[in-house]
């Protein structure tokens, strides 16, 4: 060996040994796949689901009828026009409003279910639906 000659052996060593990164890796891997099942030991046990939504308690829904003659029922009972208008104010001004459900008799006339739907807008009333029969196959 001849001193100040040039060799491939005197080069530095560039790359980076990865094996002893893959050996403690391996060891970690093996530590956790130990580990887990041991810290897993519970006893199971069902427990009740609970939601944290507000409950609301929503009014009861108002029934107005029109029946073939054109009279208003609240509720089936009878109610006179004057009257009417009063009681769609007080549901109006409930909190939570109630919701307005309107079953017209098919033979009575668009214009007695039309001003009930106009009184109870007046009044405030901001939900009002529609009760109807299916029709049979």
């Amino acid at each position: 060996m001849a001193i100040g000659t040039q060799d491939d052996s005197d080069e530095m060593l560039a790359e980076i040994n990865m094996i002893p990164f893959i050996d403690v890796m391996l060891v970690l891997l093996i530590i956790f796949i130990i580990t887990v099942p041991v810290i897993k030991h519970a006893v199971n046990i069902d427990l009740p689901r609970a939601s944290n939504e507000k409950v609301l308690d929503k009014p009861e829904n108002i029934r107005l009828s029109v029946d073939a003659d054109g009279a208003y029922f609240w509720n089936e009972t009878p109610v006179k026009d004057a009257d009417f208008e009063q009681r769609l104010a007080s549901a109006a001004a409930q909190d939570p409003q109630p919701e307005l459900h309107i079953r017209g008799d098919k033979a009575v006339r668009y214009e007695r279910v039309a001003l009930a739907m106009a009184a109870a807008q007046r009044a405030g009333v901001r939900k009002i639906g529609f009760i109807t029969e299916p029709v049979a196959p």
